[in-house]
């Protein structure tokens, strides 16, 4: 099968500041924009550039309501000091109910789109 994703979609109420929030974060770059839809794409001649999947941001006139049914997940290299620095640029800390135990930290961005941080992985399990 010749199947791919080309982008995750992102409802916001300001297209803008939620990419401003994401580029950040990520260190992509913007590679389309208009008033109502803006395309990040990873780094060019990254080692995901054109593998993985753009994130486009779209206006939409309702927020956010509940808790989304897709969300990404980041894999840092150090989770405490990822969090804070997410935190630093807008994200806050979120509770969807999860146990404490988790080795996980859900978050939310500027307009409550949640995602989460997982834990570094053990040297031997790095690619």
């Amino acid at each position: 099968m010749n199947l791919r994703i080309q982008s995750l979609d992102i409802d916001c109420l300001d297209p803008s500041a939620v990419a401003d929030f994401w580029q950040e974060a990520l260190g992509w770059r913007r590679t389309h924009e208009d008033p109502d839809e803006i395309v990040l794409e990873p780094p060019a001649g990254s080692p995901q550039d054109g593998v993985a999947p753009d994130l486009l941001f779209l206006r939409v006139p309702d927020p956010t309501t509940g808790k989304n049914r897709l969300h990404l997940d980041l894999r840092p290299d150090d989770q405490g000091a990822e969090v804070e620095r997410l935190i630093s640029l807008g994200a806050r800390r979120v509770s969807i109910g999860q146990p404490d135990e988790v080795t996980w930290v859900v978050m939310a961005d500027p307009e409550g789109n949640e995602f989460c941080v997982l834990r570094a992985l053990p040297p031997d399990q790095q690619a």
